[in-house]
């Protein structure tokens, strides 16, 4: 029974980080970034990026200051998220509708999130992470966010303006989603109007902290119930649930021809996901509780080669294809992205 309890815990919560990020989290982001007058690619790679990386951060930081040692949980979920934006939601983008994307900001995304994997690489191979290794990763998400700013004066492109379009708020009449009639109430309650943009994205990030906070808890319990190592409770299951926002988000941009920017979202919050997810709980737990922060590398191995070849083969194949993201690519991307969570399965219950 305590199975089923804590299971359908986690089902609740990545339905409620959905709710959030189709109605309320996407309108809210696109209407700071117009205030803000920041290019679609531009929003992509920083605003929509750490909005949407909000549930990795907050599991990341409640993980690893969580009495015991659960810090795998945290660096899990943001591999195992990473893998899912970079295969997953790319490959939902091209396969929703082609599109031909700037390269300028495709190269400097991904160029900086290969960057991201080696330096992650190497400070889990030394298996304790120092303040100053901390400080670097926030350092260099600034320098990138830096990059972002000025790449537009540096190499000239064009971007599409297209009018957003977002899902529509429908109350559900029947079937599965009756029973989250309850929950979609409650958000409503506590949601203000949409022309309170600021409060709606601030409530959204506090309605995600909570929400993550549950997510921790029962992948604790769901991973002590099974025998589980929670590596791969987080891999897989943690992954993809706390980046459902992403996938809604990226789906609704690339469903309005704004390829680039779906790529800019998927890659710029796997950046952030290292560089602030990792580099900002590392540096909390320094400065806060004074304690040293440690790191390993077993049972990640094949993901973080996985990100880096999937870097390498999303680059070469949009080279290949003259920048356009297409149908043909997605469905690739996709299956390797299914490949790995059998591969993962295999490993846990085979070898």
């Amino acid at each position: 029974m305590a199975l089923i309890g804590y299971s359908l815990l986690l089902l609740i919560s990545f339905y409620i980080l959905a709710e959030i990020g189709d109605k309320y989290f996407v309108p809210s982001l696109d209407k700071i970034s117009k205030a803000l007058n920041l290019s679609h690619d531009m929003a992509g790679a920083t605003l929509m990026a750490a909005g949407s990386s909000a549930p990795e951060i907050f599991v990341a930081i409640m993980a690893l200051f969580k009495p015991g040692d659960h810090g795998d949980l945290g660096v899990g979920t943001i591999v195992g998220s990473a893998i899912f934006n970079l295969l997953a939601i790319i490959g939902v983008a091209g396969i929703v509708k082609k599109s031909v994307i700037a390269w300028q900001p495709v190269v400097r995304d991904l160029l900086f999130y290969a960057i991201s994997i080696i330096a992650f690489y190497l400070v889990l191979k030394n298996e304790t992470v120092t303040l100053y290794e901390s400080l670097a990763f926030i350092f260099m998400y600034a320098f990138y966010v830096y990059s972002v700013i000025n790449w537009k004066k540096w190499f000239k492109y064009e971007e599409i303006d297209i009018e957003p379009i977002y899902a529509e708020e429908k109350e559900p009449k029947g079937g599965w989603k009756s029973i989250f009639r309850p929950i979609d109430a409650t958000i409503k309650f506590i949601v203000p109007s949409p022309e309170k943009y600021i409060l709606v994205f601030t409530i959204s990030i506090l309605l995600i902290a909570a929400t993550c906070w549950v997510l921790v808890e029962s992948a604790v319990h769901v991973s002590a119930i099974l025998g589980v190592p929670e590596m791969v409770i987080a891999l897989i299951v943690l992954g993809i649930g706390t980046s459902v926002p992403d996938i809604v988000s990226s789906a609704i941009v690339a469903k309005q021809g704004r390829g680039g920017m779906a790529v800019s979202n998927a890659v710029g919050s796997n950046i952030f996901d290292i560089f602030i997810g990792l580099g900002l709980p590392w540096f909390l737990k320094h400065v806060l509780l004074k304690k040293a922060v440690s790191t390993h590398i077993e049972g990640l191995e094949v993901a973080v080669g996985l990100l880096l070849g999937s870097v390498l083969l999303i680059l070469f194949a949009l080279l290949y294809k003259k920048w356009t993201l297409n149908k043909g690519l997605g469905y690739i991307l996709i299956l390797l992205y299914i490949l790995f969570v059998v591969y993962e399965i295999v490993d846990l219950y085979v070898f």
